[in-house]
């Protein structure tokens, strides 16, 4: 029986295409566990696997997706029945494997984890890799010291999908939030989730002679990097930690080692996706204790499988604000 994919192809001239097709179960790579996809979301990488280059693929045709949630249809590994509701992120899912772009999906069982409760599948994508990347970095930030009261937490590229869930994260656990943006027309979006100040993507975006300015932010979660991480390393209060987990501004750093010798800052690099079983349930077991569902709500924009080509160019142009949730069978 055929159902709904994203199917990426590539023609004889390299170029690559993506266009809804209908795909065989048989079609689906080897696994564990059978999934019915019911939610799939749109991150970066998407973009870059979607798009004319084919980004991460190396092998076509391909299936997009690097998150879905959905229920179990069949599995060959015990830890999973079929009715039960699960979530994926990660694993090179949707880049190397055969991803979330589809209405089934088959994975390894270890790749996937049980939907928390008090979460839908809905809601999981909403939250995605991106929001599991976010928690990742508070998570980080609190283990580094960070606690409320310790004074403004500043968080780069927030309209984005990483960016909107920390704000709502951070705010929602206590913390005075920062948010950076370079779109005056998201600030109401921002304070809507719980943003106390708005930062204007210029007045960080390069760096300055000085190594060090004044003791600003008590943490940080930083999803541009470049020339914009180095900056902020100059501005972090004594002791204070940034949580890196992204590259939008590029992936060199122009800083210099003065605020980690002079000032004890922390670089703390963020990876979401090879991070082990038990910290995937401490974070997702964060994330439906923490994030107010209502901040959640407010994030999403719907989008369909017909969708999703014109979304990869977008969220590749910083065009997508907060977090696309894909109804894959609409």
């Amino acid at each position: 029986m055929s159902f709904n994919a994203v199917l990426v192809t590539k023609d004889d001239a390299g170029k690559t295409h993506a266009a809804v097709t209908q795909i065989t179960e048989d079609q689906l790579p080897a696994g564990d566990v059978t999934v019915a996809v019911e939610y799939s979301t749109v991150n970066y990488k998407d973009g870059l696997c979607i798009g004319p280059g084919g980004g991460l693929v190396r092998n076509y045709p391909h299936v997009p997706g690097i998150d879905f949630a959905g229920t179990v249809e069949a599995s060959d590994d015990p830890r999973y029945t079929p009715g039960d509701k699960v979530v994926l992120t990660g694993w090179r899912v949707g880049e190397a494997h055969w991803g979330g772009y589809a209405q089934k999906a088959r994975v390894k069982a270890d790749w996937l984890v049980p939907l928390p409760e008090g979460l839908s599948t809905r809601q999981a994508m909403a939250v995605g890799t991106a929001g599991f990347t976010a928690i990742l970095a508070v998570m980080a930030l609190e283990d580094h010291g960070l606690k409320p009261g310790n004074g403004p937490v500043l968080v780069t590229g927030a309209a984005g999908g990483v960016g909107s869930v920390a704000v709502a994260l951070l705010a929602a656990l206590g913390h005075e939030v920062a948010a950076v943006t370079g779109r005056p027309e998201t600030e109401s979006y921002l304070r809507g989730l719980g943003a106390s100040q708005i930062v204007p993507r210029a007045d960080i975006a390069e760096t300055v002679k000085r190594p060090l300015e004044s003791e600003t932010w008590a943490g940080c979660v930083d999803a541009v990097g470049g020339a914009m991480l180095a900056r902020v390393l100059g501005q972090m209060q004594y002791g204070a930690s940034v949580a890196a987990v992204g590259l939008a501004g590029g992936a060199g750093l122009p800083a210099t080692v003065v605020p980690f010798l002079l000032r004890g800052v922390n670089l703390l690099g963020i990876d979401s996706v090879m991070q082990p079983y038990d910290n995937r349930i401490r974070a997702w077991d964060r994330i439906a204790r923490d994030l107010p569902l209502d901040k959640l709500d407010a994030m999403i924009r719907p989008a369909t499988l017909a969708d999703l080509p014109r979304l990869g160019a977008d969220i590749l142009q910083g065009q997508v604000q907060g977090r696309v949730v894909v109804d894959v069978n609409a």
